[in-house]
């Protein structure tokens, strides 16, 4: 018990903390912060891209496993993650009248990133509350695909210490918590902007970190199963977080704000990676 129990909170911290505290800063922050955000979601960006290419992967190899193995993990990650992802825009795009034919196939404002124009959308037509419900349930899930890989990364890293909090897990939180600052301004800026309440906006975007916590029992169960469970999760988390850096954060970042800064902001973030996990 005492094993999950620190999972549990350390990844609380990370998930919900990060998020939370994310959310503050946006609500402290005025409606028209495209710049820093799309800044602040490149950094994250790069924060992401180490955790994965200097940890999650290397840590995956070394289970030997196999290479192939790692390799399809990453695969199929990444694939169910654009599967789902696809899906939710599929179903939802329809419904927001600027996305037609001329728009960009990614997102190009905070609000479309987390399905939050859709909500919207149904609060506008005045739909009933179970419409609004759905309407919720689908910004929720978006959020939560970035998420759970999140805090899978953390739960896989934990067995691999034999459930010991060590060095590289209790890394690999700070890195989580500190890349889910700017995702937590992502989800309360333009929850704020459609005429939420600041302080409810928070609440939610606090919640929207629970995710994270889910994400880290699975990815401790399946780490505990053996190397082969080990490996999966490892890659398979890597792979859901690739997509959602390349296929969703950096596109975003660079439609939010058209400069090369976006790019000097991710190497930034690749950088601090490195030196907080080497």
């Amino acid at each position: 018990m005492d094993v999950i129990l620190t999972l549990l909170l350390t990844t609380a911290l990370a998930g919900i903390g990060g998020t939370g505290l994310g959310g503050l800063v946006g609500a402290l922050l005025q409606k028209d912060s495209n710049r820093t955000v799309s800044l602040l979601l490149s950094f994250a960006g790069g924060v992401m891209l180490s955790v994965v290419c200097f940890d999650l992967v290397t840590e995956a190899v070394e289970t030997n496993v196999g290479l192939w193995i790692v390799v399809l993990a990453i695969a199929l990650g990444m694939a169910i993650t654009y599967l789902l992802n696809y899906w939710i825009d599929k179903k939802t795009n329809p419904e927001v009248a600027h996305i037609d034919e001329h728009h960009p196939k990614t997102a190009d404002d905070l609000d479309e990133l987390i399905h939050s124009d859709h909500l919207n959308a149904h609060y506008q037509r005045q739909d009933s509350k179970l419409g609004l419900f759905v309407a919720g349930l689908v910004m929720a899930s978006a959020i939560a695909l970035h998420n759970i890989p999140e805090g899978m990364t953390i739960g896989a890293s934990y067995a691999s210490d034999d459930g010991v909090m060590g060095g590289a897990a209790l890394v690999l939180a700070i890195l989580i918590g500190l890349h889910n600052i700017p995702e937590g301004m992502a989800v309360s800026v333009p929850l704020i902007s459609g005429g939420m309440a600041r302080w409810k906006a928070i609440l939610i975007t606090a919640a929207s970190g629970i995710p994270t916590v889910l994400g880290a029992l699975l990815g401790f169960a399946i780490g505990e199963i053996g190397p082969l469970g080990l490996t999966l999760s490892l890659g398979f988390a890597s792979g859901a977080m690739l997509y959602v850096v390349f296929g969703e954060i950096l596109p975003q970042s660079i439609l939010m704000y058209h400069s090369k800064l976006p790019a000097f902001a991710t190497v930034a973030g690749i950088l601090v990676g490195m030196l907080i996990i080497f």
